[in-house]
């Protein structure tokens, strides 16, 4: 709570702002997933249900179809801490890998 006043209070400027869902693109994660695939078949099902209204849900589904589900997690979560080890990166923050 502290910190939340220190902000408040006009310290706002020893605290840096986390990346939005709107800095944080997971269609282009799920998209480069898509092209990272070597089964050409898996990829062009892929990139094709994730065009249009809906692609989020036809992906999940394929991915479950295919096989492919833990592979995607992996892949997001590695996509993720990439851009927390980036974010830290250019803000000068110290973080343990």
């Amino acid at each position: 709570m502290k910190r939340a006043y220190d902000v408040v209070d006009g310290f706002g400027d020893m605290y840096v702002e986390l990346p939005s869902e709107f800095d944080i693109h997971e269609y282009s994660m799920i998209e480069d997933f898509c092209y990272s695939l070597k089964d050409s078949q898996e990829r062009d099902t892929l990139l094709r249900v994730i065009r249009g209204k809906g692609a989020f849900r036809r992906f999940k589904d394929t991915i479950i179809d295919f096989g492919l589900r833990q592979r995607w997690f992996d892949y997001r979560d590695e996509c993720y801490k990439e851009i927390a080890r980036q974010f830290c990166e250019d803000h000068g923050v110290e973080y343990v890998d």
